[in-house]
């Protein structure tokens, strides 16, 4: 039997793809989970137009992230924080602050995307990671002074 599988299949296929099984295989266990719908030219032509939909979708989704890729480019933060002797910062700046200051400047960011592997203890100018998308990573500068 030809079926179109729904999603990726180990040992038989990924989605999308029109593959031949045997008749039981299909009828017992891939259609009823919905790994897979039988081949028809009705189904066929549904998952094409889905598939076109998902990557106009992706594509949108990619412009967008450029977009802010470069917005993030321009951004530079700046932050004041308490120092003891010898410039020893109290606490660290981590990727929360980062969030909170970028949230002030307008641009909404999730705290997870922001690669900071460890907090910053230490004072001068950082280049923090924002993985945007899986192709798109964005630098944002931020400097971090002595409070007066």
């Amino acid at each position: 039997m030809k079926i179109v599988l729904l999603s990726d299949v180990e040992k038989l296929g990924s989605t999308g793809e029109v593959v031949t099984v045997k008749d039981g295989y299909a009828r017992n266990y891939l259609i009823p989970i919905g790994y897979a719908l039988k081949a028809d030219t009705r189904n066929v032509r549904m998952l094409k137009a889905q598939q076109q939909v998902a990557e106009a979708k992706v594509l949108r989704e990619l412009k967008t992230h450029k977009a802010m890729q470069l917005r993030l480019a321009k951004t530079e933060l700046t932050t004041k924080v308490k120092t003891g002797e010898e410039d020893k910062m109290f606490g660290a700046v981590t990727s929360v602050d980062i969030a909170k200051m970028l949230a002030e400047k307008g641009i909404e960011i999730d705290r997870r995307i922001i690669d900071l592997p460890e907090p910053i203890k230490a004072l001068g100018i950082y280049n923090v990671r924002v993985r945007l998308h899986a192709n798109v990573i964005a630098m944002v500068k931020v400097r971090v002074e002595k409070e007066e």
